[in-house]
């Protein structure tokens, strides 16, 4: 039966959709012009985020393989101590080095700031890779409000199924997009198990448009496992949360 679009469009608006106030989809959609309206009284100081908390002093530490599935990688996050304004919004600094047979081969520090609805934006990165033996800033570091940079949104504050939003926009460096696929059952890392996750997949269709990468979060922990579906075969699981 086909049903009447009002009907549709409300239950679109009643589901977290791009109508719904606050929400991810209509704060950062993947569709049409991206203008997001950034008004630094819009958000607060502390990042509660249930499916991604960044208490500062908190380390996450993951282990899996590299994008030919087979490279041992190791990836070690801190939230640091430390601010920066960006578009005139206290960001968090968190710190993420990925290491690879014991040595370091690349450093990133990523921003990030939470609103009063609770969505967890991500404001920019500065990312160095080892080339040569030395650390080269990369060309899709960016910072939002320079070069014609946008931020995003890395977690909504009430995730809902068939979410759509984009995490980051700087055209021809970074596009990536998020989806929230919904919630899922049990995942077992070495850092534990737990009996219910929030699945989302990730994708960049106009930067890498055959890689889809699947995340696990748990509340209360954040990002516990991530994978590609499609395109290579990287894969990091949680192995332990450091305070």
């Amino acid at each position: 039966m086909i049903r009447p679009l009002s009907i549709l469009v409300a239950a679109l608006v009643a589901a977290g959709g791009a109508g719904a106030p606050g929400s991810a989809p209509s704060l950062a959609p993947v569709h049409g012009h991206y203008a997001p309206k950034i008004d630094p009284n819009d958000f607060v100081r502390t990042i509660d985020n249930r499916y991604f908390p960044l208490e500062p002093g908190t380390g996450f530490h993951y282990k899996g393989v590299a994008e030919d599935g087979r490279t041992p990688q190791r990836d070690d996050e801190v939230v640091t101590h430390r601010t920066k304004r960006i578009l005139g919004v206290r960001c968090a600094v968190v710190r993420d080095v990925v290491s690879s047979r014991g040595k370091q081969i690349e450093r990133t520090l990523d921003w990030y700031a939470q609103d009063k609805h609770g969505n967890v934006w991500y404001m920019g990165e500065d990312t160095r890779e080892l080339r040569h033996g030395k650390f080269v800033r990369m060309s899709d570091s960016w910072e939002a409000g320079v070069d014609g940079a946008k931020p995003g949104i890395i977690m909504p504050g009430h995730p809902r199924r068939g979410d759509a939003y984009r995490q980051e926009y700087y055209p021809s460096h970074a596009l990536d997009q998020a989806r929230v696929i919904g919630r899922a059952g049990p995942v077992t890392v070495p850092y534990g198990s737990f009996e219910k996750t929030l699945v989302t997949v990730e994708t960049s269709p106009k930067i890498d448009p055959g890689v889809r990468e699947r995340k696990y979060y748990v509340a209360g922990v954040g990002a516990v496992k991530e994978h590609t579906v499609a395109g290579d075969h990287e894969e990091i699981e949680l192995v332990r949360i450091t305070r």
